[in-house]
């Protein structure tokens, strides 16, 4: 199939190409067609799988040939970071036809935002507090509004944005079409889909809560305050290009950034007290190649768009299972291959096991090399003697003898003890 069998206008697939696209997604074959034909959508779908222009593609073609002062379609997403690549994804796939994309979000000044709604919008992507702000200023109105999309809706119940959402809701027409796309599903999820939409096509082009296949998955067992610096070694023993680190906390990632800019690595954070300017700052850096290691908190990594990124390294594991799916769907993305690393202490047994069952497999778990403790300030930058080979594309191989990752290991450097 290619995007021309799909009913698009050319238009759109010259925007497709001019993306160097020509196949479509599963997500993208299923979702176009049934969006085109007027139907809600319930679709899970793995970060990394084409799932924005499989909603964005067909939204343009409908609000195409009419312009409206107030928005005709609304796009709610739960971070600044994936507001942004919604708007921009639009932006790009619409670049041929004349209609008005507007992103707004919080963190940065709401009076340009407030001017750009009044110049015109056919398409508003918006995280719901600077959305329900506007709304009360009176700034935008959204009861022309055809088309309404909850993306990345799992990560929208779990930081707490059913009240706004319900708000968001109450302020639509009553007849619209609803999209509603999540990587992972549970019972609120299916409880909210129930109360939204309306006889949809149901659409799941990956496991229920599956990670993405291609990833390579490995953990290493360390005490807590070894992880810094088996972290360096592994860095620097497998001169990993990129990687994406998360943190459980925001000043856990200022502590971890400023450890690794210690050791000579070169490393930013990104997370929610940081200032807007700052996180796409740091984002541009990183994906300009000027950072090795980019450090972030599990909200501020959602949304974030990293081509050919080999590693996802879990510093810390995610209190909620569901949340290693969303981590590690930062890697292997658009068909790349790519590893996830965890670093697990002693007391992330249980969250392990979480894991663990939420994928319904083990994952492999290697044996602890020998690594330098670095003082608070040291910075090294030859690779250390024992050092084993590793790949140079996706960090460390994989274990050869996996064990399971949530049990206890042998006693041994930095390992767990019964």
């Amino acid at each position: 199939m290619s995007f021309s069998d799909l009913g698009l206008l050319p238009e759109l697939l010259r925007a497709v190409a001019d993306k160097g696209y020509d196949t479509p997604t599963p997500i993208q074959s299923q979702a176009i067609p049934a969006v085109l034909a007027g139907r809600d959508v319930l679709a899970g779908a793995q970060t990394g799988t084409g799932k924005t222009a499989g909603f964005i593609l067909p939204i343009l073609q409908k609000l195409n040939g009419t312009q409206a002062r107030s928005p005709r379609a609304l796009v709610l997403t739960p971070t600044r970071e994936l507001a942004a690549q919604v708007a921009d994804s639009a932006r790009q796939y619409g670049r041929h036809l004349k209609l008005r994309t507007q992103v707004v979000f919080g963190g940065v000044s709401i009076n340009p935002q407030i001017d750009g709604l009044r110049a015109g919008c056919d398409l508003l992507v918006a995280t719901p507090g600077r959305l329900l702000d506007l709304a009360e200023q009176r700034a935008v109105d959204l009861r022309q509004v055809q088309i309404f999309v909850l993306d990345e809706a799992d990560r929208m119940l779990d930081m707490g944005f059913i009240r706004d959402i319900r708000r968001v809701m109450k302020l639509l027409p009553a007849a619209r079409q609803n999209l509603m796309f999540s990587a992972t599903y549970n019972e609120d999820i299916r409880g909210l889909a129930e109360r939204t939409l309306h006889s949809p096509v149901s659409i799941e082009v990956a496991a229920r809560n599956a990670a993405a296949e291609r990833v390579e998955h490995q953990a290493y067992k360390v005490a807590h305050e070894d992880k810094r610096h088996l972290l360096v070694h592994l860095i620097k023993s497998g001169e990993w290009s990129q990687m994406l680190v998360f943190t459980r906390t925001k000043h856990g990632a200022n502590r971890l950034t400023k450890q690794l800019q210690d050791a000579g690595i070169r490393a930013d954070a990104i997370h929610g007290n940081k200032s807007q300017a700052a996180r796409t700052r740091a984002l541009a850096e990183f994906k300009q190649g000027r950072s090795t290691a980019l450090v972030a908190t599990e909200v501020a990594a959602r949304g974030l768009d990293i081509k050919e990124l080999p590693c996802v390294v879990n510093y810390e594991l995610p209190n909620v299972p569901e949340d290693y799916v969303h981590r590690i769907g930062r890697t292997a993305r658009a068909g790349a291959g790519g590893c996830a690393i965890s670093l697990v202490s002693p007391d992330e047994g249980g969250l392990a096991r979480g894991i663990e069952r939420l994928l319904r497999h083990s994952i492999p778990v290697a044996e602890l090399p020998k690594f330098e403790r670095l003082p608070a300030r040291a910075v090294v930058d030859a690779r250390p003697a024992s050092a084993a080979p590793t790949s140079h594309v996706h960090g460390p191989r994989m274990a050869s003898r996996p064990r399971r990752f949530g049990s206890a290991p042998r006693d041994r450097q930095g390992a767990w003890r019964r």
